[in-house]
């Protein structure tokens, strides 16, 4: 069963709470998604922890539940 887009953005804001999170439907099917996650917690940390913070917010649902995301991270401004 697809992820729904605002379960994808409770999941990650209940594990990063200061993130601002945009998420695009890329396939029109609930399966395919991109994700853009700034977070101030991400300063300093290389890309691969940024990224491993966001997959580990979604608890294992890479591959399951959520069959595709394409991931992008950043701190503010």
């Amino acid at each position: 069963m697809p992820m729904a887009a605002d379960d994808i953005v409770a999941l990650i804001r209940a594990g990063i709470p200061d993130a601002e999170v945009t998420i695009t439907d890329l396939a029109g099917d609930g399966d395919h998604y991109a994700a853009r996650v700034v977070s101030e917690s991400f300063r300093g940390k290389p890309r691969i922890q940024q990224q491993r913070a966001v997959y580990a917010a979604l608890g294992g649902r890479m591959g399951g539940e959520l069959h595709a995301l394409q991931l992008t991270t950043a701190v503010p401004d």
